[in-house]
């Protein structure tokens, strides 16, 4: 049995905005985020989903929650859909780092990660098997997850058998409460949509 499993991005926040990293840093979504909240809420009436799954950082928990009212579901929270963590990068933009340290990133940002932070590597291992489990408890379900942007691109390099490594220059950074869908069957996986507005008409269902 097929599973579709919807990975949705959290709405924007303050660091979002100036695009400064925003790892383990547990920001509200702000008033723009709250917007993108509703769209979720809207697309997700028409997807119906069954069961939702959610980041616990408050950006990803506010960013579901109005879906969660609306439909009556009660969101699994599971810390393995936690944002990296970026350590010395955090609050930051690219621009803002040391230059040497910035370029070894561009290079290699799983080989080179920022220093004090998470290896890619093990984010990609704990939502990868995050995801699995979402998959077999799901069977022949639709399923809505609300994570984070290099999360969610680690998992789809991870599970379509990308290198982890290249996943900034092959999977641009996903927009704000943007879509990612997949295709769950008996441990294979499918991408069927990519960095999708959160809007009624551009998803399929």
């Amino acid at each position: 049995m097929r599973t579709i499993v919807v990975l949705a991005r959290h709405g924007r926040t303050e660091w979002h905005k100036g695009n400064r990293y925003t790892g383990s840093t547990d920001l509200p979504i702000d008033g723009v985020g709250h917007v993108q909240a509703r769209h979720l809420r809207e697309w997700a009436e028409d997807f119906a989903p069954d069961t939702l799954w959610s980041s616990p950082m408050l950006r990803a928990r506010q960013t579901i929650a109005p879906t969660a009212q609306a439909l009556g579901l009660t969101p699994v929270v599971d810390d393995r859909l936690r944002e990296v963590d970026f350590g010395s990068a955090e609050g930051l933009s690219l621009s803002e780092l040391p230059p040497a340290v910035a370029r070894a990133f561009e290079l290699d940002p799983v080989g080179a990660h920022f220093p004090g932070g998470e290896n890619p590597a093990a984010a990609a291992d704990r939502v990868e098997q995050a995801f699995h489990q979402i998959g077999r408890e799901h069977q022949g379900r639709k399923v809505l997850v609300v994570a984070h942007n290099t999360l969610i691109r680690l998992l789809v390099c991870r599970v379509l058998g990308l290198e982890l490594k290249e996943y900034r220059r092959l999977l641009p950074a996903l927009g704000p409460a943007a879509l990612v869908r997949l295709r769950w069957q008996d441990g294979t996986v499918g991408l069927e949509a990519f960095n999708i507005p959160a809007v009624r008409t551009e998803i399929p269902r």
